[in-house]
């Protein structure tokens, strides 16, 4: 009889806030049509698509921004 393997998983399961959105101030770094927009609601941090306001948004707890912030800074979600 062989025996089944089961990788072991890395990734932590996430679950995120059930924030009420919708009277969320989103702020830009722009004015163009696409841009990130970003609100800080109840002490988490909000993201979603401007040019798509109706759309998903990730919300992060603020060390989950503050790690965001510093790879974007780093360069790590740079398009080569």
């Amino acid at each position: 009889m062989a025996e089944t393997f089961t990788a072991p998983q890395h990734r932590t399961e996430r679950t995120e806030p059930d924030l009420d959105l919708s009277k969320a101030e989103w702020r830009s770094g722009s004015h163009g049509v696409g841009d990130v927009q970003i609100a800080f609601v109840e002490g988490f941090i909000a993201m979603r698509n401007g040019a798509s306001p109706g759309g998903p948004s990730v919300v992060f707890s603020p060390a989950e921004w503050r790690a965001f912030v510093r790879n974007a800074r780093e360069g790590e979600f740079d398009l080569t």
